[in-house]
């Protein structure tokens, strides 16, 4: 079982400590290193969060929220075995052939190790800040993920949908990986169908174990319904609640089905935190390649 760590970009602000947590994360065996993103936190929020009891996001107004994709892109040469990733990147808000440029350029710079990790986006006021239309933005998210892998596919793409239309065009380079593997986030009945319908992978905000449960076998129905194998889409849980134990957590998720544990870094944030990450992984690794 593969182990990420989490919004390492919300830890890691500065450079140095940046470039320090990732080859300290390499060193430790974690697999990937992902960064979460919103452009604005707007300073009056109606918008419920998902993954609070009170609908309340975590965050201050000046919390750090660094772009998860620049942020990657000055980390990756740092530890050259870590796979990239966002967790998770709104892709309704950015323009589908910029992000697909800018995607397939950390991928070739990388060697291949970037995994985009989407949501649709909970807060209405972002999008509204952005100019983004909010009504329909998850048919746009798909609509954009097609566009995108169409112009990775190849030169002399085109696209006519909805929401994005181009004659033949040309995004260059293209991934090292032929196409940028997708992971979809969230919680909801719609986001398991466009795992099933879209994505490489799924990753529920859902910490608590039954409850999570639950969402795999919603996902494995629904893959079934639809005649695509559960098996291709890998699951990827946050790994926050079993932190008190770290190896009956790696035992709990392995029982579940999870592919690849997301630590989250805020528990490896102040003083000594690095040496807390080092020796949390002393505890963890063996329980989750064992």
């Amino acid at each position: 079982m593969k182990i990420g760590l989490a919004f390492a970009s919300s830890i890691g602000i500065d450079g140095g400590t940046a470039l320090e947590i990732c080859k300290r994360a390499e060193a430790a065996g974690f697999e990937s290193v992902w960064g979460g993103e919103h452009v604005i936190l707007p300073d009056k929020i109606d918008s419920k969060y998902p993954y609070t009891a009170d609908g309340k996001i975590p965050a201050e107004p000046d919390t750090p929220i660094p772009d998860p994709l620049i942020w990657l892109a000055f980390a990756a040469a740092a530890a050259p075995t870590l796979r990239l990733g966002t967790c998770i990147l709104i892709v309704p808000q950015r323009n589908p052939l910029v992000l697909a440029k800018e995607l397939a350029t950390l991928d070739q710079l990388s060697g291949g190790r970037v995994e985009l990790g989407l949501g649709v986006g909970w807060l209405k006021e972002e999008f509204d800040a952005l100019g983004v239309p909010w009504a329909m933005r998850g048919a746009r998210n798909d609509e954009y993920i097609a566009a995108m892998r169409a112009l990775w596919a190849g030169p002399h793409a085109e696209f006519h949908g909805r929401f994005i239309d181009f004659e033949p065009v040309t995004c260059s380079p293209r991934p090292v990986q032929g196409s940028i593997p997708i992971l979809v986030g969230g919680d909801t009945d719609a986001a398991i169908a466009r795992a099933v319908r879209i994505a490489d992978g799924y990753f529920p905000g859902e910490g608590d174990a039954d409850r999570l449960g639950k969402l795999i076998a919603r996902l494995r129905e629904r893959a079934e319904r639809a005649n695509r194998d559960p098996d291709s889409i890998a699951i990827n849980a946050m790994f926050g609640m079993q932190m008190s134990d770290p190896v009956a957590g790696m035992a709990q998720m392995k029982a579940l089905g999870v592919d690849r544990v997301m630590v989250p870094a805020f528990f490896f944030a102040g003083p000594g935190g690095l040496d807390r990450l080092s020796e949390f992984a002393e505890r963890a690794m063996p329980a989750a390649n064992g």
